[in-house]
């Protein structure tokens, strides 16, 4: 029972991350991609 239930909090954990992470990493890519057209 503590196994499905730490298995579940997982699968939450790593929805939660991806949904903040996949956006900030594309901000992420599209700043530095901007920036690096300044410079060209």
């Amino acid at each position: 029972m503590a196994n499905e239930t730490s298995n579940s909090t997982n699968v939450k954990l790593a929805l939660a991350w991806a949904f903040v992470g996949i956006p900030l990493a594309w901000g992420i890519v599209m700043t530095l991609l901007n920036a690096l057209a300044l410079f060209q």
